[in-house]
C-alpha cells in the first residue's frame, strides 16, 4: 500500500517494526513523532509495560477488526479496543450492542480490554488510559492520507503518545463495516455477509435484518 516490494527477492512480509521505540526517542524539539508501518509485527519483548488504543465505531465489528486485535494483542503488553461515539455520526448499533459484540468475538485474553468512550479526544481518553501508543489501521492509500493528518494533529496534541500502523493481508484489506453493511438486503445477503464477519456479529445482524432494522 504505502510501502513497494520492487525487489523480487524481498519477503512478503515485511516486519518494520522489531522492538518498541521508547517515547525518550521522539524529538520533542520538532515535535515529530515516529509513523510505524507494521506488516504481521512479530511480538516485541520489553520490560516496560507497553499499552495501545485501538479505537474505532465497530458498527459492527468485522474480520479486518479481529485481524487488528489479534496482533495488537501480539505486539502489545494491554490492547484497550475503545468504542468511540460520536453523537453527530448515525450508527446501526447502539454502543451496548457493539461492546457485546466485540466480547462475544475478540479473544478471550487477560490483557485485552472491551471499552467506550465519548466527547473526548482520542489521545486524551489514550492519556487517561495510560497508554503510550495508538494503533490503526491502514487499508488502502486514502486510508493513508487521512490517517497521516489524524497522527499530525495527535502528535501537537500529545507528542509522547506514538502511532502505530498496521496493515491487514490481502483477503482481508478491503473490509470495512460500511461495506458489510452495504451488501444487507439483497437476496442471497446472508451468504456474501457471513464471509466478512464473525459469527456472532453475523447472527446478530440477521436478527437486526429480520426486525426490520435499517442499516446505514
Amino acid at each position: 500500500m504505502s510501502e513497494s516490494d520492487t525487489a523480487a527477492e524481498k519477503p512478503t512480509n515485511v516486519h518494520v517494526v522489531r522492538k518498541a521505540i521508547p517515547t525518550s526517542r521522539i524529538d520533542r524539539k520538532s515535535n515529530k513523532q515516529r509513523i510505524l508501518l507494521v506488516q504481521n509485527p512479530p511480538v516485541m519483548g520489553s520490560t516496560v509495560m507497553r499499552t495501545a488504543v485501538y479505537a474505532g465505531s465497530f458498527d459492527p465489528p468485522t474480520n479486518g477488526h479481529l485481524w487488528m486485535i489479534r496482533r495488537g494483542l501480539d505486539v502489545f503488553d494491554r490492547l484497550i479496543v475503545a468504542i468511540g461515539d460520536n453523537p453527530a455520526k448515525r450508527y446501526s448499533f447502539t454502543v451496548e450492542e457493539r461492546l457485546e459484540m466485540l466480547r462475544e468475538s475478540a479473544p478471550d485474553e487477560a490483557h485485552l480490554e472491551i471499552a467506550h468512550f465519548d466527547n473526548r479526544f482520542l489521545v486524551d481518553y489514550a492519556k487517561k488510559k495510560k497508554a503510550a501508543f495508538i494503533l490503526r489501521g491502514i487499508r488502502s492509500p486514502g486510508d493513508y492520507e487521512f490517517e497521516k493528518i489524524m497522527r499530525q494533529i495527535n502528535a501537537d496534541m500529545a507528542p509522547d503518545i506514538t502511532t502505530i500502523f498496521l496493515m491487514p493481508p490481502r483477503d482481508i484489506a478491503e473490509v470495512s463495516s460500511n461495506m458489510v453493511k452495504g451488501l444487507i438486503g439483497p437476496a442471497g445477503w446472508e451468504s456474501i455477509v457471513s464471509r466478512y464477519v464473525p459469527e456472532s456479529v453475523f447472527q446478530r445482524i440477521v436478527r437486526s435484518a429480520e426486525t426490520g432494522r435499517t442499516f446505514a
